[in-house]
């Protein structure tokens, strides 16, 4: 079965695991130590992350490490920018009538 990213973040583990590999490239080891599941748990969440191309794996010697691949992150953000616009002009029109009832006062 292939995954989106979507499937992929909407997972809280898999979202702190990406925010623990966006600061720097970490084995499987080092990643499940941050969490209180079992190491096999940690391997299935990198794979589906891996699956959705969200993190890559780069070999040095008999380690994996895991890093995060910004232009997948960027996906996310281009499909979020509709809604950030959406909100911001509701922000703007909910500032106008603020300023509005603040001058009637």
């Amino acid at each position: 079965m292939r995954r989106d990213i979507f499937q992929a973040i909407a997972d809280p583990t898999r979202r702190a695991i990406i925010a623990l590999i966006a600061l720097q490239a970490m084995t499987p080891s080092a990643i499940a130590d941050h969490f209180d599941m079992t190491r096999q748990a940690i391997s299935k969440h990198m794979r589906i992350l891996t699956e959705c191309e969200l993190v890559k794996q780069e070999y040095q010697g008999r380690e994996i490490y895991y890093q995060l691949e910004i232009d997948k992150i960027k996906e996310i953000d281009k499909w979020l920018e509709q809604f950030r616009k959406i909100w911001e002009s509701r922000f703007e029109k909910l500032d106008q009538l603020l300023a509005t009832i603040k001058k009637k006062k």
